[in-house]
């Protein structure tokens, strides 16, 4: 043991590149955490309402968003995505490596799956509250956000803690071309230079930060959940 800790202390890739790489995979979740809470949800909000039988039910719409481009995008697998957006990322930042370029696909392969999240969330809503909102006059973007909204939180929490789950192991796999971050230490160092210690400190990293994510993720839950 003293010897492996020793390999650890000593190791370059841990005393110099580890905490770049670190800011580099909070920076891509960071980006793309946001922008797939700022995409999805609206875009949540619309398959719930356009759905048939839903309050401004549209089929045209919801075969077009729920039929195509959020069940097509999400049974395409990350990495395939990733490596076929290259070129969209660099026509958005100008390239196609690093964290920036790496949040362009992250985006894009959760905002789908985000979305579905809110309108099963929306689902739990009790229908009653919407029928009494509408008696009361509320106009369809009022009830959607003074009553389905805030009576779905606990649901919506629940689904952004999953949603940055799912984009710290997404991360780690936009890190293998070119994407930077925890993924990409572990594949240099870990895997091509044969040094198992740097693949084990990037798995405990990775499993803490999931650790956290979901502990937060889940206090915010109780502490909105007031059913």
């Amino acid at each position: 043991m003293p010897g492996f800790l020793d390999d650890l202390l000593s190791n370059p890739a841990l005393t110099t590149a580890l905490w770049p790489a670190l800011v580099e995979t909070l920076l891509m979740v960071g980006i793309a955490g946001v922008a797939t809470v700022v995409i999805g949800l609206p875009l949540g909000v619309v398959l719930f309402v356009t759905q048939p039988g839903g309050m401004a039910a549209n089929r045209a719409v919801s075969v077009v968003l729920s039929g195509i481009i959020v069940n097509i995008t999400r049974s395409v697998p990350y990495a395939i995505l990733m490596v076929s957006l290259m070129p969209f990322t660099r026509f958005i930042v100008g390239t196609s490596i690093g964290p920036l370029a790496a949040s362009v696909s992250l985006t894009i392969a959760c905002v789908p799956f985000f979305a579905r999240l809110v309108e099963s969330g929306l689902r739990d809503v009790q229908p009653g509250k919407v029928d009494a909102a509408h008696a009361m006059g509320s106009t369809r973007a009022q009830t959607v956000w003074k009553v389905m909204l805030p009576e779905a939180m606990p649901s919506l929490v629940a689904s952004v803690t999953t949603t940055l789950v799912t984009l710290i192991g997404y991360s780690a796999m936009a890190g293998l071309i070119g994407g930077g971050g925890l993924g990409r230490l572990a594949y240099n160092y870990g895997y091509q230079r044969f040094q198992p210690e740097v693949m084990l400190v990037v798995l405990v990293i990775l499993v803490l930060f999931v650790q956290v994510v979901q502990l937060v993720g889940e206090a915010v839950v109780r502490r909105v959940d007031h059913r």
